[in-house]
């Protein structure tokens, strides 16, 4: 059978990367589970002509559950668990195309979901292992129908309207003319700043629209699935992650149909490397030359440090609808924020208003704080980012409230705070240790790289 043929070439070469690992003493992390995983790969490999029986499906389950159990214990520069996990779902996509005589539809999707389980969980670390889950995912996808997305747009033209003050901040960030690397580096890197139609020449704005949602699915191809933040606001109790359908979710985006049901759950992809997931996406932007200047640590974050991955940078994309809000919070990187769909409001304040800012720590004495949210940082409360202030308030009364319970922001950060509306093509940087916090305008689409 043909995909019995195309599944024994990527069965070998997942031998052919396990024995590299091997070789390269990748495999000593955890030398009996390694010796178990590799013994299960040759098994399947030496019956690939005939059906796996079940024990094949049920070892490969154990070896995903195992290392996703192990793997927020793991510590760099190992990657052993992320690995064995990526591994393992790519070996369970080959144990369920085994197992159907024909691919049918169902059998692709189940295989083609366990492939985007490596990247969205694990990250699809380990040489070859990307590049070969994408393989796997562009052939199942072959043997899939077609079906035209339900949406069109993700944003409508719509007049722009002036936006009001926000009552948290009382200046503008500044926009600025493209500075020189050199002006950048010596004048501008401490402080943010806005380069406005910075990014309008980027073909997710032009030819590749990240705003068609046809364009968007076409990219991804059938059957993909993407990380997804469900709830208003993380700080809530409610909010929750789940794994979604990349068609529903763009779907559940489209402006025409979101305003004419009732109001259901945000849907938010927040922080995710879509653009790893989805390669074509990454030749639609263009990497700004700022993020290579090499910046020294500022005075008010001395502990910064760039990306550890090889190119020390991290492009995440962010994707959701109107009025989706990213409460206050600050990151350790250099932050280059690229608006390229809709409209999008940022409130920054700096590092030293931190004192200020009400942020998330250990539960007051005589209280229980039992969140499970990541706001609630209270096993490290050093660690926490988040604010317990919303900069957004939507109304008079609202404020009056925040006045009441957060007397100090009001008192000492306000008026030194800064915002702005960033339009498509748009390009916002602030330094690390800056707190930061978004509302969409429209549905938005931005992409951020930490450097």
């Amino acid at each position: 059978m043909q995909h019995h043929a195309a599944t024994k070439v990527f069965i070998d070469n997942l031998v052919d990367l396990l024995e590299a690992d091997k070789v390269l003493g990748l495999a000593e992390c955890d030398a009996e589970t390694s010796r178990d995983f590799c013994s299960v790969v040759h098994q399947l490999r030496d019956n690939v002509t005939s059906h796996p029986v079940i024990d094949f499906a049920l070892r490969t389950d154990h070896f995903i559950s195992l290392a996703y159990k192990r793997m927020p214990s793991e510590r760099p520069p190992s990657s052993y668990w992320r690995r064995l996990y990526t591994d393992a779902c790519i070996l369970k996509a080959l144990v369920r195309t085994m197992t159907a005589s024909e691919l049918d539809e169902m059998a692709a999707l189940e295989s083609i979901a366990s492939l985007d389980h490596a990247i969205v969980i694990a990250g699809a670390p380990g040489d070859g292992r990307l590049e070969m889950v994408l393989d796997m995912i562009q052939w199942l996808q072959s043997s899939l129908p077609s079906r035209p997305p339900s949406a069109t747009i993700l944003s409508r033209d719509v007049a722009l309207a002036q936006q009001n003050a926000l009552l948290t901040s009382v200046k503008e960030v500044p926009s600025i003319a493209p500075p020189s690397l050199v002006v950048f580096q010596n004048t501008w890197s401490r402080t943010p700043f806005v380069l406005r139609a910075y990014a309008a020449d980027w073909p997710a704005l032009n030819g590749h629209q990240w705003a068609s949602v046809q364009y968007l699915s076409s990219v991804a191809g059938p059957g993909r699935i993407v990380p997804i933040e469900v709830g208003d606001d993380y700080r809530s109790d409610d909010w929750t992650q789940s794994l979604l359908s990349w068609d529903e979710f763009l779907a559940a985006l489209d402006p025409g149909q979101t305003a004419a049901q009732p109001r259901r759950r945000t849907l938010y992809l927040a922080q995710h490397n879509l653009l790893t997931q989805f390669p074509a996406l990454r030749d639609d932007i263009v990497v700004p030359d700022y993020v290579f200047a090499s910046l020294t640590p500022p005075d008010f974050y001395p502990a910064y440090k760039p990306p550890t991955n090889d190119d020390q940078l991290v492009v995440n994309a962010w994707l959701g609808p109107e009025s989706t809000v990213s409460p206050a919070h600050t990151d350790p990187f250099f932050n280059c924020y690229v608006q390229v769909v809709g409209r999008k409001t940022v409130w920054l304040a700096p590092p030293d208003a931190t004192q200020f800012m009400y942020p998330y720590g250990t539960p007051a004495a005589g209280t229980s704080d039992k969140s499970h949210n990541p706001a609630a940082n209270t096993s490290s409360p050093l660690m926490s980012n988040t604010s317990r202030v919303d900069v957004f308030p939507a109304n008079p009364q609202m404020k009056e409230e925040s006045q009441k319970q957060f007397p100090a922001f009001w008192d000492a950060v306000r008026d030194r705070a800064l915002s702005v509306t960033l339009e498509p093509g748009d390009l916002l940087f602030f330094p690390p240790g800056w707190w930061h916090a978004m509302r969409s305008e429209d549905v938005s689409f931005s992409v951020s790289m930490w450097f």
